[in-house]
């Protein structure tokens, strides 16, 4: 891994905005991560998670944990979208991910 690519901060970030809670995944827990997204699934109805390069995994984890242990048979995936952007200072692309869940 080049330095670069890791600089971003440890942990999660919550982005609360009118109509949607969005939570930017970076390096926490996953079950953490879960555990706080649960409540705010409870309280707006609909989750975005977001997340960029290596931390991908952490994102599709946290939702697939809710999704199939947690909330099992009461939330569902609404959208995957996924991209990338350009990193100009190292001549390749980065991936994202942003999965919205929505309670049932």
């Amino acid at each position: 891994m080049l330095m670069e690519e890791i600089k971003e901060e440890n942990g999660q970030e919550q982005i609360k905005t009118s109509n949607e809670s969005v939570i930017v995944i970076y390096d926490d827990p996953v079950m953490q991560s879960a555990l706080d997204a649960i409540s705010i699934l409870g309280k707006h109805g609909e989750i975005t998670f977001k997340a960029k390069g290596n931390y991908i995994p952490n994102a599709v984890a946290v939702a697939n944990i809710i999704t199939e242990n947690i909330m099992k048979g009461n939330s569902k995936i609404h959208r995957i979208t996924v991209d990338s952007e350009p990193i100009q200072e190292l001549g390749r692309t980065r991936s994202n991910i942003e999965i919205i869940l929505r309670k049932i």
